[in-house]
C-alpha cells in the first residue's frame, strides 16, 4: 500500500493551522488516514460492484461520507 508522506503531513499542517508537527506526530495522522482510507475504498469497491461497474466514482466516496455521517 501506498504511504502518505510525512512531509505531506506535515505541509498540510502548517498550511492549515499555522503550526509545526512532530515526526511521530506526522506518522501518527498518516497511519489514521491512510486505515480511514481503507474503509473508504472497501465501501466504494462495494457499492461499485452492486452497480455492476468495476471502477469507483465520485459519487461511490460521497455514499460513503452520506452513510458516515448518518
Amino acid at each position: 500500500m501506498a504511504k502518505l508522506s510525512r512531509r505531506a503531513i506535515k505541509e498540510l499542517v502548517k498550511s492549515h493551522f499555522k503550526t509545526r508537527i512532530t515526526d511521530s506526530g506526522a506518522d501518527k495522522i498518516a497511519a489514521i488516514l491512510e486505515k480511514e482510507a481503507e474503509r473508504i475504498s472497501a465501501f466504494a469497491v462495494q457499492n461499485a460492484k452492486r452497480s455492476k461497474r468495476t471502477k469507483i466514482t465520485k459519487e461511490d466516496i460521497e455514499k460513503y461520507v452520506i452513510k458516515k455521517g448518518s
